[in-house]
């Protein structure tokens, strides 16, 4: 998790939107899904939108930048297969509201929108942006603590006034009065309950035993697969602190084990390309055994990140290439 609290500064090409600039002209006021005319920065008063919190696409962003003109907007972009995702846009739903309408918050799902995705660098998710005035700012990734999202909104309060986006969102009223709240999770299988009773006891060993059982019966029960991985990680990081991992790894750069175990911490802090060009870059200079147990790495992290993660591809095809 990376924090960076906005700065005149970090105004200045924090990412390059000039692919979301260069766009045709937003529809006009009052139609389908438009916030309202386009304004000009340093416009103050109420500004009509359809809702303070809205979906963010590669098609309807230049209308989110016209609004970014008057009022500050928030860009959180995740994926509807991260349950940290969901977590931190229940929070953010619930802050921009309170701030009633001094904020709208843009939605932005990173597996159907490409273009926003590398337009905001998002190499990991949740990552959460501004943009004030047309021009974007960098907040943080991951999750992070309620007040700590609070705080960071106050700081954006005072860029956007050093700017001049000092305007009020007015949405028709009732239009935000339901907060999205998270979807009934599904119904698990008994011994994924067992499994993940056991990691919130902190007992990896008993969890890491369920699902290889599981996988025994089932070798095709994928969600045993991604636990398994998953919770490996975990009993691997167990009682090791940050500081401990990274200075073991640069005192010893040829020592394999402890490089699994700092690609395995960049992972776990949200740093998955670090992770995996720390491993695919030791993978070379390993004998045969070496080898293995790197790759066999890699296909783990896969797991835990999802086999359906836009880095997994690139990443296969890297291995693949040194493998042959």
């Amino acid at each position: 998790m990376s924090l960076v609290p906005p700065s005149a500064a970090s105004m200045r090409g924090a990412v390059d939107l000039s692919s979301l600039v260069n766009r045709p002209p937003a529809p006009a006021a009052g139609g389908a899904g438009a916030p309202g005319a386009p304004a000009q920065a340093g416009q103050a008063g109420a500004v009509p939108v359809p809702s303070l919190v809205s979906l963010g696409t590669d098609a309807n962003f230049g209308e989110i930048l016209d609004l970014s003109a008057t009022v500050p907007v928030i860009v959180d972009l995740g994926s509807a297969r991260s349950e940290q995702s969901a977590q931190l846009t229940l929070v953010l739903t619930r802050l921009i509201l309170e701030y009633a309408g001094r904020f709208v918050l843009a939605t932005v799902d990173v597996d159907s929108n490409p273009q926003l995705t590398q337009a905001f660098q998002a190499q990991s998710i949740p990552t959460v942006a501004a943009v004030i005035g047309g021009q974007p700012v960098a907040l943080f990734n991951g999750v992070i603590a309620e007040d700590q999202v609070r705080l960071v909104l106050e700081r954006v309060l005072e860029l956007a006034a050093e700017h001049g986006v000092v305007g009020t969102a007015v949405a028709p009223e009732g239009a935000d009065a339901a907060t999205p709240v998270a979807p009934p999770e599904p119904e698990l299988p008994p011994h994924h309950v067992e499994a993940y009773e056991a990691i919130e006891r902190g007992d990896y060993d008993a969890a890491i035993a369920i699902y290889k059982t599981a996988l025994a019966r089932d070798p095709r029960d994928n969600l045993s697969v991604a636990g398994l991985a998953q919770v490996g990680l975990l009993a691997r990081l167990k009682g090791k602190t940050l500081a401990e991992i990274r200075a073991a790894a640069a005192a010893a750069p040829d020592d394999l084990d402890a490089q699994l175990l700092v690609a395995d911490l960049d992972l776990s802090g949200g740093h998955v390309e670090d992770a995996f060009d720390r491993l695919l870059t030791l993978f070379p200079n390993q004998d045969a055994a070496g080898k293995n147990r790197i790759r066999e790495r890699i296909l783990d992290l896969f797991e835990v990140i999802g086999q359906d993660d836009p880095r997994v591809a690139p990443t296969r095809k890297r291995l693949t290439m040194l493998l042959y």
